[in-house]
C-alpha cells in the first residue's frame, strides 16, 4: 500500500494479519501505516518491522497463530473487526503481554434477524420456491409440495449469549416455544434449560447454533445430536462452521436422519461440499450474518475505537472476556 513516505514515518504502525474489510481498512489507512500482510508479502521487510509492531488488525476470521505472535516481541494489542476471534491465540497474546479487542453487539440484531430469516427459509422452502418459479415449474408442474409451518414450533437455541437473547425475543413473536443449553443455567431467563445440545434437541423442532466457535465447541453438533433433532428437524447454523460435524451433518441430510438445514458458515470458508450444495432441502448463504453496511460500519468504527484508545492511552471499550 503506497502512501507517502513522510505521512508513514508519522504514523504508528499496524500488522494488518490477513485480508481487512473494506470499511476497516478505510479508517486504518488515515489513522496509521498498515503493514498489509507484510509477513506474508514481505518476509525481509516484516523481520525488521516485527521488532517495533505494537498493534494487529485482524477480523474475524484471521489467524494468529502463537508462532506469529512470538515473533512480535512488542505486541500490546490485536483488534478484531468481528465478535469472533476464535482465530487468535488469546493466551499466547496475553503471555506477550497485548489485549485482544473484539467488536460484540453490534451485530446483535443483524445475526438474530438472519436467523429467523434461515429458519423460515427452510421451513417454508423459499429458495426452492423462487426456483421453482423462475424455472417455470408453476405453469408447468402445478403448486409446489406443503411446506412446514414454523409459527407455534419448538425453538432450541445453542448458546444463550447476547445473540442468543435477541433471537428468542424475536421467535417470542411467532408463538415458539423456547429451551437452550449453554454453560450453565441463566436464572434470569424464562425459558427451559437443557445441560446438553443432544438432550435439547430431542424436544425441539428447530435447533440454531449460536455458540461461540474454537476448541471447546468443536463438532459440539455431531451426529448424536443431530440423531436427536430427528427426521423433521431443522438445523439452522449462524455460529462457527467448526461448531457442527460437517460431514455428519450431510450424511444425516443425505440419509433423512434430519430434515433439513440453513447453514451461514462452514467448516473451510469459502469452500462449500459439492454435497452439500447438491442437497435441495439446505439453505446455503455466504456467512452473511452482519453483512449489512450499517452494521459492519458499526463493527468497523468499534475495532478503529479500540486502535484509538490504546494509542491515546486510554481504556478498551470492548477487550474480550479473557483480556478483562
Amino acid at each position: 500500500m503506497s502512501q507517502d513516505p513522510r505521512a508513514a514515518a508519522a504514523k504508528p504502525p499496524v500488522l494488518a494479519v490477513t485480508r481487512i474489510p473494506a470499511l476497516y481498512m478505510e479508517g486504518l489507512v488515515k489513522r496509521y501505516e498498515v503493514l498489509d500482510r507484510l509477513q506474508d508479502t514481505d518476509p525481509a521487510a516484516f523481520a525488521a518491522r516485527a521488532p517495533h509492531i505494537q498493534a494487529v488488525a485482524a477480523s474475524g476470521e484471521s489467524k494468529l497463530p502463537a508462532e506469529l505472535v512470538a515473533r512480535l516481541p512488542a505486541l500490546k494489542i490485536v483488534s478484531v473487526n468481528g465478535v469472533g476471534y476464535d482465530g487468535i491465540d488469546v493466551a499466547a497474546c496475553k503471555a506477550r503481554g497485548a489485549v485482544v479487542t473484539h467488536t460484540p453487539e453490534v451485530l446483535n440484531d443483524d445475526v438474530a434477524d438472519l436467523a429467523i430469516g434461515l429458519m423460515l427459509s427452510a421451513a417454508r422452502q423459499l429458495p426452492a420456491a423462487d426456483r421453482y418459479v423462475r424455472a417455470g415449474d408453476w405453469a408447468a408442474k402445478g403448486p409446489m409440495p406443503l411446506a412446514r409451518k414454523m409459527s407455534g414450533a419448538r425453538l432450541g437455541l445453542v448458546g444463550m449469549g447476547r445473540i442468543g437473547k435477541a433471537i428468542a425475543t424475536r421467535a417470542l413473536a411467532f408463538g415458539m416455544s423456547i429451551a437452550y443449553t449453554a454453560r450453565s443455567a441463566k436464572g434470569e431467563l424464562p425459558y427451559r434449560f437443557f445441560p446438553t445440545a443432544e438432550a435439547l434437541a430431542a424436544e425441539v423442532d428447530f435447533l440454531v447454533v449460536i455458540t461461540p466457535g474454537g476448541a471447546g465447541t468443536k463438532h459440539m453438533i455431531d451426529a448424536a445430536v443431530l440423531k436427536a433433532l430427528g427426521r423433521k428437524g431443522i438445523l439452522v447454523n449462524v455460529a462457527r462452521g467448526s461448531v457442527v460435524d460437517e460431514p455428519a451433518l450431510i450424511e444425516a441430510l443425505e440419509q433423512g436422519v434430519i430434515g433439513g438445514a440453513a447453514l451461514d458458515v462452514f467448516a473451510d470458508e469459502p469452500h462449500v461440499p459439492e454435497r452439500l450444495k447438491a442437497l435441495p432441502q439446505v439453505v446455503l448463504v455466504p456467512h452473511i450474518g452482519s453483512a449489512t453496511t450499517r452494521t459492519r460500519q458499526a463493527m468497523a468504527d468499534l475495532a478503529l475505537a479500540n486502535l484509538e484508545a490504546f494509542f491515546a492511552g486510554r481504556p478498551l471499550p470492548s477487550p474480550v472476556p479473557e483480556c478483562r
